[in-house]
């Protein structure tokens, strides 16, 4: 069992930033590929970006590229999500995720724990 605790959320204006944190509970945290992913009012969950356990591979979604970067600190059992330009688009409740095995997935479904997730409010 895996515990995830997301932070860093807020409300910000368009071209502002905000940093998202995730905490995960275990002792193997580097062996498990982890996740963003976002999900607004009356829209599916989407992918948003991943990263592998020793942070050697990320995938983004298009729509974020170029603007948001993920990163982790194994040491400390942390998932990072820097957001900058935010848009008003971005607004949603962003999770983070965690799964089996060390690679990147941009699958809903590769996941195995997810958190409560975190408010992101970006106003234009």
């Amino acid at each position: 069992q895996v515990q995830l605790v997301e932070s860093g959320g807020g409300l910000v204006q368009a071209g502002g930033f905000l940093r998202l944190s995730c905490v995960a509970s275990g002792r193997t945290f580097s062996s498990y590929g982890m996740g963003w992913f976002r999900q607004a009012p009356g829209k599916e969950r989407e992918f948003v970006a991943s990263i592998s356990g020793s942070a050697g591979s990320t995938s983004y979604s298009d729509s974020v590229k170029g603007r948001f970067t993920i990163s982790r600190d194994n040491t400390k059992n942390t998932l990072y999500l820097q957001m900058n330009n935010l848009k008003p688009e971005d607004t949603a409740l962003y999770y983070c995720a965690v799964k089996y095995g060390a690679m990147i997935s941009s699958r809903l479904n590769a996941y195995d724990y997810w958190g409560q997730g975190t408010q992101v409010t970006v106003s234009s």
